[in-house]
């Protein structure tokens, strides 16, 4: 069996798992109470800093899970997506509305990552 590396490695959760080549991200959120866009980017901030601390980077993301507190909200949340995704590297990706963990998230983003 291959080793399997964990990053962040809490009690509940870690927030990377690395297992035969490939980075699973646990789901990010931005900072409570936040508008969309800001959450969007706080989120998408801390997706490249795991997969940097992996040892690879946003243009080998395999697949992205995005859900929404609201559904209404994918136009704002598409904008910072968009400018932030390099383009050619776009991932799978699979977008939601979903009731998040509180209702001052209104974004969460889950990653998979080739290394």
């Amino acid at each position: 069996m291959a080793d399997i590396k964990r990053i962040e490695c809490g009690t509940r959760m870690s927030e990377a798992v690395i297992h035969n080549g490939v980075v699973y991200l646990a789901g990010q959120v931005g900072n409570p109470g936040d508008s969309v866009a800001d959450q969007t980017r706080e989120v998408l901030a801390q997706v490249d800093r795991l997969l940097a601390e992996a040892g690879t980077d946003k243009t080998c993301i395999l697949k992205a899970q995005i859900w929404l507190a609201d559904i209404a909200d994918f136009a704002e949340m598409n904008a910072v997506w968009d400018a932030w995704v390099p383009q050619g590297h776009c991932p799978a990706r699979a977008t939601g509305e979903a009731k998040l963990a509180t209702p001052d998230y209104k974004v969460e983003v889950i990653v998979t990552a080739a290394l």
